[in-house]
């Protein structure tokens, strides 16, 4: 579960180490009606993210789910029902992965090939069925701990005490457990945190953009 490990197969934890850019992350919705609080600070702050959708959820709410996708936003597979898959076969892993993609296929269309495994959680037999269905396995490499009701300036430091540049940042718009999770806190951060960051000349950047620019420089730069 530890999120930069690559003990079980390769995953994206961060871009480069010092670089000016930084990835907003969310997991666990769409959710009523912080989703859409989070969409209207995005939208202020000209900021795109990167959203890993539960599918049960986007079913739920599919019009949440669309409003994020109209936004421009990068919209990736969190599983089906948020299961640890640490407990989970590589039939069930993949049986999570493929309900979460229809569900995304079905209400937003066409979306990103990224998956995030919930808690993290992943062995050879998770990583093996996301490979196997033409999935990137994304990580992070700070969390805001927002998953537990706590303030904006909790969240704030949680994040800006690791910040280096090149970081994804792991934070919440919903909750796994059940639909209404309260993250106005996490709304209020991410205000906060795109506030300070821009005025240190940070630039915030979606997940495909930053594995585009790794790739890039690998092409410019091989062994």
């Amino acid at each position: 579960m530890a999120p930069r490990s690559q003990l079980f197969g390769k995953t994206f934890a961060c871009g480069a180490p010092g670089s000016r850019q930084i990835g907003l992350t969310y997991d666990d919705g769409p959710n009523d009606p912080h989703t859409m609080r989070l969409l209207e600070v995005l939208e202020r702050q000209g900021v795109k993210a990167t959203f890993f959708m539960i599918g049960r959820y986007v079913r739920q709410r599919p019009d949440i789910a669309r409003a994020v996708a109209a936004a421009g936003h990068v919209i990736g597979n969190h599983t089906f029902t948020h299961p640890n898959l640490i407990f989970a076969g590589g039939s069930e892993a993949g049986r999570q992965l493929e309900e979460c993609e229809q569900a995304l296929s079905d209400v937003v269309g066409e979306h990103s090939s990224l998956f995030r495994p919930p808690f993290g959680g992943r062995t050879p037999w998770v990583l093996g069925a996301a490979r196997g269905r033409g999935l990137h396995t994304v990580m992070w490499s700070i969390t805001g701990f927002d998953w537990n009701p706590t303030s904006a300036e909790a969240i704030e430091g949680k994040v800006t005490k690791h910040v280096r540049g090149g970081d994804v940042i792991l934070l919440h718009d919903g909750g796994h457990l059940q639909m209404g999770a309260d993250r106005a806190a996490t709304v209020a951060a991410t205000d906060r945190l795109i506030t300070r960051y821009k005025s240190e000349g940070f630039e915030f950047v979606t997940v495909p953009e930053m594995l585009a620019g790794q790739r890039s420089k690998a092409k410019a730069h091989p062994l």
